[in-house]
């Protein structure tokens, strides 16, 4: 039974993932994004919550779009911060195990008079569930091109993706 077992685990997690990444496959996902950590000295924690969505123009290479909600707790005499940021970039899958690289342009609007330019760049691993749904953790790196000690991060995220 054992022996049974341990084949079908390895089966199922030795399948292949490659109709995930042909051309014309399309992409959708959703990430909570956190543990941030910042250059400057002042903030403490943020959470936020990522939509995503894509398109496979050549195998293994995806166009992507992102919306993005953060909330920054600040410790107590100044205000917590929210942020929205909008981007565009692009992510290429390795196909013989899972791990994509991604790099784009971001906007992030955080306050009245602050506006960053962000250039993110993400490695992560895709987990698939099944055929279409995967897990999806990352690290990400987010220098900021205009205000370098006020806007860059590095952070974990956790998402899943839904390919169809």
């Amino acid at each position: 039974m054992k022996k049974i077992f341990l084949l079908l685990l390895f089966a199922l997690v030795s399948m292949g993932s490659y109709a995930q990444f042909e051309k014309g496959t399309k992409y959708v996902g959703a990430s909570l994004t956190g543990l941030n950590l910042s250059y400057s000295s002042g903030e403490k924690f943020g959470l936020g919550l990522q939509g995503v969505g894509g398109y496979f123009f050549a195998d293994s290479w995806m166009v992507t779009g992102a919306l993005e909600y953060n909330h920054q707790w600040q410790p107590a005499p100044l205000n917590d911060i929210n942020a929205v940021s909008v981007g565009a970039g692009a992510r290429y899958y390795f196909q013989s195990n899972g791990i994509f690289l991604g790099a784009g342009l971001k906007y992030k609007h955080a306050a009245v008079d602050a506006d960053y330019l962000q250039l993110p760049i993400e490695v992560g691993y895709c987990y698939y569930l099944n055929h279409f749904v995967s897990i999806e953790p990352a690290i990400y790196f987010e220098p900021c091109l205009n205000k370098f000690s006020d806007g860059t991060r590095v952070g974990l995220k956790i998402g899943f993706g839904f390919y169809f």
